[in-house]
């Protein structure tokens, strides 16, 4: 199923940094010299992949196929799709009886360093919100570890071939440690992601587009309408009728879990904005 990786993804993975565990007062600004002392382990022999480095019709069977990702879904888990204002799909969470889950993949330049910057941003996010921040080794280097009165937070991310991938693990407090059962299903997730950044320019750090499988996308429609019967019903009128939608390509359907209605979030402030307003906390 997987090929040779490129030569460059191999040199990513060999410069993306694991920093000791420890709190991160005083790590946005470190000395290039102490990245050199971070080792990434043997994240190197497992994913994620770039869409060039696999079969792309064995991994799309076995995969949820988000267009930009190809996610391998939890057993259990259910999926839930997060919308922006504007109608379209913004984030797509993997639900499990421990926590929710989340890989997005983002643009990135060809030389690896990427995900090392937005850490360093998003722990500065995270004091600013008043959360306790440190960071600690994981399989592909830095983790960042958040923790608020309400929920833990763990930020896993990857440098690859002009993309880069962010995990948000998102659990109730003192849910998101780094031996928690919720961790070891991110981890497993992402060794099993595929990267398909295609040949479009895009900004760096600009999210790659999430496009629905149909079958995602018909059990969204259907929800939405139940829920439009439901309210037309409680208020004595007539069901709305839903707006027309355009369905992405076709999806095998055994691919989806039960989809809990949609959510809509109000506008973002943007990549560099709050950690935790980004997350709905």
């Amino acid at each position: 199923m997987f090929g040779r990786r490129r030569k460059d993804r191999g040199s990513n993975i060999e410069a993306t940094d694991a920093a000791s565990a420890g709190d991160l007062g005083a790590y946005d600004e470190p000395a290039d010299e102490e990245y050199d002392e971070y080792a990434t382990g043997s994240a190197a022999d497992s994913g994620p992949y770039d869409i060039d480095e696999v079969d792309e019709e064995t991994v799309t069977a076995s995969r949820l196929d988000l267009g930009s990702v190809l996610v391998p879904l939890p057993a259990g888990g259910q999926i839930q799709v997060e919308m922006a204002p504007n109608g379209t799909p913004q984030n797509v969470h993997l639900v499990t009886q421990f926590g929710r889950i989340t890989v997005s993949a983002y643009a990135a330049p060809k030389s690896p360093g990427q995900w090392r910057e937005v850490a360093a941003e998003l722990a500065e996010t995270l004091r600013n919100d008043k959360a306790e921040v440190s960071i600690e080794s994981g399989p592909w280097g830095r983790e960042l570890h958040g923790r608020t009165a309400n929920a833990d937070l763990r930020f896993i991310g990857v440098d690859g071939f002009r993309w880069m991938i962010r995990c948000v693990v998102a659990a109730p407090s003192g849910n998101a440690g780094a031996d928690s059962e919720l961790v070891g299903i991110a981890r497993s997730v992402i060794s099993g992601t595929v990267v398909r950044r295609g040949s479009e320019p895009h900004p760096v750090r600009t999210p790659l587009p999430i496009v629905l499988p149909e079958a995602l996308t018909r059990q969204l429609v259907a929800a939405q309408e139940q829920q439009q019967q439901a309210a037309a019903q409680q208020q004595g009128a007539a069901p709305a009728q839903p707006a027309p939608r355009t369905a992405p390509p076709e999806q095998p359907a055994q691919q989806t879990r039960q989809v809990p209605p949609a959510r809509q979030t109000p506008p973002r402030r943007g990549e560099s904005g709050s950690a935790m307003q980004q997350l709905g906390f």
